[in-house]
């Protein structure tokens, strides 16, 4: 099977089946999807996400970002932004453009795991079927929330990484198309002057991730960390 889903209007969607585990397993083909913003989805497209069986989009951006989707009968939406707006947290990541790159990952688990708790809650509580995350881009949001879900079910750093690095290259035509500049040389000069790479960064999260206990932390049960694991490991 192919992880590039290819779906019509979409650029960055893919099925995070087939990423390898630590202990020789697998993760399901179908039981999660990442994406960027499903606005830009044409109806084929649509059409193309239900034929693979999603179910549940779990929307990870914030209030005003979230006009223009429609996902019609037969799917649950769940909104859980992961980006604290209005407090001093999120107004020195923004403005420093930080946000848009792993050096916030950290920091946003330890000072706001309650947002990543409620993501992860979202994924364990889907109905039957496959399950789309996705932010604006569906890079760093759905970068994160994925390295947790990953984490958890035993994928190794680098697998996740690779991974995080596909929507990194997929992303420059939707810039195009939506007439705006590649942000790709501001981020890379952004990790240069922090004396590192974004996948460096990505896999220093990893690293310091503890993903069952920081979820346990945050009041996730037994029964949603192991729905979990059983939604994306045979």
């Amino acid at each position: 099977m192919e992880r590039d889903l290819g779906w019509d209007g979409s650029y960055n969607a893919r099925d995070l089946g087939g990423l390898p585990t630590a202990d020789g397993r697998a993760v399901r083909w179908g039981a999660v999807v990442r994406s960027e913003e499903p606005r830009l989805f044409t109806e084929s497209g649509w059409r193309s996400l239900r034929e693979h069986g999603v179910r549940t989009i779990v929307d990870l951006r914030n209030d005003d970002e979230r006009g223009g989707t429609r996902a019609g009968d037969g799917i649950d939406v769940v909104h859980a932004p992961l980006d604290p707006v209005g407090d001093d947290f999120w107004t020195h990541y923004a403005e420093t453009g930080l946000h848009a790159t792993p050096l916030y990952y950290r920091d946003l688990l330890d000072r706001r795991p309650d947002l990543v708790v409620t993501a992860v809650r979202a994924v364990a509580g889907a109905r039957p079927g496959g399950v789309l995350v996705h932010c604006a881009s569906g890079r760093d949001r759905t970068g994160l929330l994925v390295l947790v879900l990953l984490s958890l079910a035993g994928v190794p750093g680098t697998a996740i990484a690779d991974d995080y690095e596909l929507s990194r290259e997929r992303l420059r035509p939707l810039w195009t198309r939506l007439g705006r500049p590649d942000d790709e040389p501001k981020i890379l000069d952004l990790h240069s002057r922090h004396g590192t790479t974004p996948r460096k960064a990505f896999l220093d999260v990893y690293a310091s991730l503890d993903a069952e206990a920081l979820l346990r932390d945050g009041g996730v049960d037994d029964a949603e960390i192991t729905a979990v694991r059983h939604r994306l490991v045979a």
